[in-house]
């Protein structure tokens, strides 16, 4: 089956997953344009992670999941790993292989059975390897690498499966603002370079507002609100979902910017320093 070419990469009509008969979140319509970033966004265990796993079909749901117009349901494992590239939260590296022998399975959708990759294959993953600046630890074992290192492989090996959908779970777990920020300017880059359509789910509400085109906030077993960034992230929706005192300051480019409030009790004064 071919999926079809569309404006809408993604389409979520009615869904409702979970891991038992109880779905952790219910009831989820979205639609996301060719081209755009949508981040799914809310507080821990609001099931941000799960709706994610769902697109992927690694979990099951119910309502309809649509590719480019095409039933996710009517896709095999192969077609639906040729349409969309999931990068784990915490994806398993193989111990033993190498940075290049990892981004090679990103081909596997590609390969015929009992096949190796060929010349056309090494080229992808050499082309990966070099836009994430990765070319000098091509080498290199997996288990020798950085943090952000080890952050950008993945996503090179994601890159290699040449999709056009990225599904990125957490992408910046447990990198520091620098490398958190480097590696979100490679996905835009690659997003406006290809055309690619990025879903990730994001911590750093500030990171998400500055990235995306869209938010979805989910919180209580459903979607709590949806749109552009300025229209999620209030002051009010924050201690209404959060439970957090900020307050939304704007970059220079507009977008907002979460800023957490010291709470100070009452009965503190500030006093001058002693002289």
């Amino acid at each position: 089956m071919t999926v079809r070419n569309s404006n809408t990469a993604l389409e979520l009509r009615g869904v409702s997953v979970g891991y038992t008969a109880t779905p952790v979140i219910s009831d989820v319509h979205l639609k996301v344009p060719t081209g755009g970033w949508l981040a799914i966004v809310g507080p821990n265990g609001a099931g941000k992670s799960t709706l994610l796993k769902a697109i992927t079909g690694i979990i099951g749901h119910s309502g309809d999941i649509r590719l480019h117009d095409t039933p996710l349901h009517t896709l095999t494992r192969k077609q639906r790993a040729r349409e969309l590239g999931y990068s784990p939260q915490d994806p398993a590296l193989p111990g033993g292989l190498t940075v290049t022998d990892y981004v090679l399975l990103g081909r596997t959708p590609h390969i015929g059975t009992l096949a190796n990759e060929d010349p056309r294959d090494r080229e992808i993953v050499n082309e990966a390897l070099g836009r994430l600046d990765l070319t000098e630890f091509s080498g290199r074992a997996l288990h020798t690498l950085s943090g952000g290192e080890r952050q950008r492989t993945v996503l090179a090996r994601v890159l290699a499966q040449r999709t056009r959908l990225l599904l990125l779970d957490e992408p910046t777990t447990g990198l520091d603002i620098g490398h958190a920020q480097a590696l979100l300017e490679l996905v835009d880059r690659l997003r406006t370079e290809d055309g690619t359509t990025v879903v990730s789910t994001l911590h750093d509400l500030t990171f998400a507002a500055q990235y995306a085109d869209q938010l979805l906030l989910v919180d209580e077993g459903g979607v709590a609100a949806a749109g552009p960034p300025s229209e999620v992230l209030t002051a009010e929706s924050l201690a209404r979902h959060y439970a957090a005192d900020t307050e939304i300051l704007h970059s220079t480019r507009g977008n907002p910017v979460v800023a957490p409030l010291r709470n100070t009790p009452a009965n503190v004064t500030q006093e001058s320093p002693a002289r």
